[in-house]
């Protein structure tokens, strides 16, 4: 009876199941244990990873196109600094950044999501936890991490970009640093930023919660001096009698204290 109340009809997802409106009252408390589900799956995964970088970026840019390769050096450039990179879990950007970590030595996890059309972790994660829904698996890219990393995207990139923005502008979360990486893709944004700035619907100090540049070593710089020496950034102990997972071995890095 459970599983006949629960599951998404064939070719929707769960979302759509949850976002459509009124259900009974006993669906809607199945569906709010299944996301608290999401989240305990979620929590018990992620919570010994160590201090995290979140890289946005497409699922639609293979290992044939340049922004991969660009990703896969901000992977493996952040885990050398003592970082776990931490992605959607996904293919293209994600895939690229996950595999540059993975490939300089250090950590990678991922936060995948279910979809009608499958959506399977990428082969680079030494841990994943897949979501049933977007707003949980948005919770998990934020709550883990000190800073975050755009790379060129679509919607799905813009839209976490700005929830990164919003939670920082609004005080939600500290004053991690933004990095988007590739001054042309992302002009018409920092010039729609700039309008609003004019126009006072953000304020001008809001400018300053974004750093842009095509430089890989400017952008681990700025992460260095405003991520590491900003904030303390420690490794959490397992507890053997709740069974929860062994952490990650630290890598080599400055970003664990």
């Amino acid at each position: 009876m459970t599983d006949t109340l629960l599951k998404a009809p064939v070719g929707r997802s769960e979302d759509q199941v949850l976002l459509q409106g009124p259900h009974s009252r006993t669906r809607e408390l199945l569906l709010l244990v299944r996301a608290v589900g999401d989240f305990l799956s979620g929590f018990r995964v992620l919570h010994f990873v160590g201090p995290c970088v979140t890289v946005f970026g497409s699922a639609r840019f293979g290992p044939d196109h340049p922004y991969y390769a660009l990703g896969r050096e901000v992977g493996g450039r952040l885990a050398r600094i003592g970082f776990t990179v931490m992605t959607g879990g996904g293919p293209g950007l994600m895939e690229a950044a996950n595999r540059g970590a993975h490939e300089a030595g250090g950590h990678s996890v991922g936060c995948n999501i279910a979809l009608p059309q499958e959506q399977s972790p990428n082969a680079y994660l030494d841990h994943s936890v897949t979501c049933r829904y977007f707003f949980v698996r948005k919770v998990l890219l934020f709550k883990y991490s000190f800073a975050f990393v755009a790379l060129p995207g679509g919607v799905g990139t813009i839209d976490e970009l700005f929830e990164a923005l919003t939670l920082i502008q609004t005080r939600k979360i500290k004053q991690f640093p933004v990095v988007l990486m590739g001054k042309a893709y992302w002009r018409p944004l920092t010039d729609l930023l700039d309008r609003m700035a004019v126009d006072g619907a953000i304020s001008p100090q809001d400018l300053q919660l974004v750093f842009v540049t095509d430089s890989v070593e400017e952008a681990i710089d700025y992460l260095e001096r405003n991520a590491i020496d900003r904030f303390a950034l420690r490794a959490r102990r397992p507890s053997r009698w709740l069974g929860e997972p062994k952490p990650l071995p630290k890598p080599t890095g400055t970003a664990t204290t």
